[in-house]
Parts: C-alpha cells; sequence; structure tokens
C-alpha cells in the first residue's frame, strides 16, 4: 500500500478562494450515514487529518441534525493548537429534516441563512464559517436571494467564502452574476461523471473550483464492498440504487477490473479511485479538491496515499477503457432525492 512521505499538497479554491489541502475531509460519515460510528475514533481521524496537513474539513448543519458540527468542535477544541489554526470549515445549509429522521425539502430564504449560520456558528463554536453553501437550490427561492444573503454574511465577516452544492450550469452563472463563488461541492468520481457534461467546463470558464465528494462512490470504489455484505437499514446505501441486487453486481464487476489495473500500479483501488479524480482538474481548467469520507484514521491513511499515485496518459486511458463514462448501474440517489438535484436537470 502506497504511504504519503511527503508535504501537503495545496490547491486554490478558485480565483477568489483559500488555498486548501489537496484532500478535504468529508465529515457526514461520522455522523451515522452509514450505521453507527465510534466517536472516539471519528475525533482520532479528525486530529489525524489535521497533523496530515488537511486543513478543509466539510460538514453539514443536517448530518446528524447537528451532531456533526458538535464533533467538529470537539475534534477542534481537542485539537493541538497548531494544526487547530489551519482548519478551514465548510458548511452546507438548508436541507429540512424531522423527528423521524425523514427529508423535508430544503428552504434557501434569506431569513432562514441567516437563521441557519446563527446556529452553525454556535454548534461549531467559532467566530467565522470559512465556506458557506446551500445544500441544494431551493425551487421556491431566486438563487440570487439566497447567495444575496450568504454575501450579507460575509460582510458582517460571520462568513469568509460563499460555496455551492449540486447545481446546473445555469443557476451557477446566476449565482456568480450576484457574488464571488469559490466552489461546487458536487459528486464526481468514476462512475458519476455527468458533472463533465455542462458543469466542470462552466466552472472553468468562470473560475470556480471543485470540491468533490463520494469519489469513492460511497464505498463502492473502496474495494472493501461485497455483493453479500449487509448493510442496516440506517445506511443511506441500503437506499442507493446502485446497492441493489443486479446494479451492485454489476458495479462491482468494474470494481475488479479497477483492482487488476491497481494491483499492477501496487496500489489499492481506493487510491487508483481518487489519483484519477485528481488529475481531472488539468482537464477542465479547474482545481478539483476530493472530499475524502474517511471514519477511521486506517482508512485515511490509505486516502492520503493517492496523492503519491502518479497517472500518465497510458494509465488514464486503461482506466478509461476499465471504466469508461456512464458504465455505472443505477442512479446515485433514490428517485426522489435525484429530483432535488439542480445539477441533473
Amino acid at each position: 500500500m502506497t504511504t504519503r512521505t511527503h508535504p501537503m499538497p495545496t490547491s486554490a479554491l478558485g480565483t477568489t478562494g483559500p488555498r486548501v489541502s489537496a484532500l478535504g475531509l468529508g465529515c457526514m460519515g461520522m455522523s451515522g450515514a452509514y450505521g453507527a460510528s465510534d466517536r472516539a475514533e471519528s475525533i482520532a481521524t479528525v486530529h489525524a487529518a489535521l497533523a496530515a496537513g488537511v486543513t478543509l474539513l466539510d460538514t453539514g448543519d443536517f448530518y446528524g441534525m447537528g451532531h456533526n458540527e458538535l464533533l467538529i468542535a470537539e475534534a477542534l477544541r481537542t485539537a493541538p493548537a497548531a494544526s487547530r489554526e489551519n482548519a478551514l470549515l465548510s458548511v452546507k445549509f438548508g436541507a429540512l429534516r424531522d423527528p423521524d429522521d425523514g427529508w423535508s425539502g430544503f428552504d434557501g430564504r434569506p431569513a432562514a441563512v441567516k437563521n441557519f449560520a446563527a446556529y452553525s456558528l454556535t454548534r461549531l463554536g467559532v467566530d467565522h464559517i470559512d465556506i458557506y453553501r446551500p445544500a441544494r437550490l431551493d425551487p421556491d427561492v431566486p438563487i440570487e436571494e439566497t447567495v444575496g444573503a450568504i454575501a450579507e454574511l460575509v460582510e458582517k465577516g460571520w462568513v469568509r467564502h460563499i460555496g455551492l452544492s449540486e447545481v446546473g450550469a445555469d443557476t451557477i452563472r446566476r449565482a456568480a452574476a450576484t457574488a464571488p463563488i469559490t466552489d461546487l461541492q458536487i459528486e464526481y468520481a468514476l462512475i458519476s461523471r455527468s458533472p463533465e457534461r455542462e458543469i466542470l467546463p462552466t466552472l472553468g470558464e468562470l473560475g470556480i473550483a471543485v470540491t468533490a465528494y463520494g469519489v469513492l462512490s460511497r464505498g463502492l470504489l473502496s474495494g472493501h464492498i461485497t455483493a453479500g455484505r449487509p448493510l442496516g437499514a440506517d445506511d443511506f446505501r441500503a437506499h442507493s440504487p446502485r446497492f441493489q441486487g443486479d446494479n451492485l453486481r454489476h458495479n462491482l464487476t468494474l470494481v475488479d477490473a479497477l483492482r487488476a489495473i491497481a494491483e499492477r500500479k501496487g496500489v489499492t483501488v481506493a487510491q487508483l479511485a481518487i489519483a484519477w479524480v485528481l488529475t481531472r482538474g488539468a482537464r477542465y481548467s479547474t482545481e478539483i479538491v476530493p472530499l475524502i469520507g474517511a471514519r477511521t484514521r486506517e482508512r485515511l491513511g490509505e486516502a492520503l496515499g493517492a496523492l503519491d499515485v502518479t497517472l500518465d496518459a497510458a494509465d488514464l486511458a486503461v482506466i478509461e477503457a476499465a471504466v469508461p463514462a456512464n458504465a455505472a448501474a443505477g442512479e446515485r440517489y433514490a428517485a426522489e432525492q435525484m429530483a432535488m438535484l439542480d445539477s441533473e436537470r
């Protein structure tokens, strides 16, 4: 397995954003999205990421109904000062939840934006949020109003930069005409390539970066998923079309093809998949920062090893042949959630 031996490289989040570590830590899985997690190990993983030079921590105020923000606050409070001071917090807002763990839509009204921000600042125990972004487009509120409200928070010092999440090219342009946008957060992986059609070219044109989540497709490209592995009812993947029946069996054949390539290079499937995403920014004239959803120090260490994987043109051609665009079976979300994605329209 490849392990890191060099300093952490950095990337600029667009033409107006901060420099961040070349990999970010996505913290959603530490708050129950994939079943129960170990709180102590989650905090230790955040500490290990900071110690390794990871500066970008990504969360959402609705992850575990505030649980994730409180966990990050504890991790930062107990981290060594030198690494804590370098942490940059990216926060999504707007998703509405209910006591039954259900989803009730999204709220992008200006008053709601400021309300969500006030609660996040308190839970995180910070005096500002580095990058603040609506988790989804509210179909009842013009994006100009939502972004304008965040811009007011920037003017007052509560927020440093504005990001977007899962929106399409037209919405991106309208948002960027309202206020400077640093990055778009969107699912992007070997088997999730719809952003390549319009979104990535638009971002490159406008000087907006990408923070890519799902680079391992919810663990599907980790090399650790098997067809017979049980998934609990509280695991997001139990309801994901890509993890169901024949879809899963087909998708695992893609993983096997990647595994053969990875073994020839002396790396893991996960490292190969992450390294592929790291090559894609140059193609679209933008920076792409993968968000690694590691819940343990072991998985974090494996992911960090991807930074030392070099893929040349021949490697990329072989990977493309093994897993071409649109090769996956099943959508990345269930139908009702796909309908909420402005990025897929």
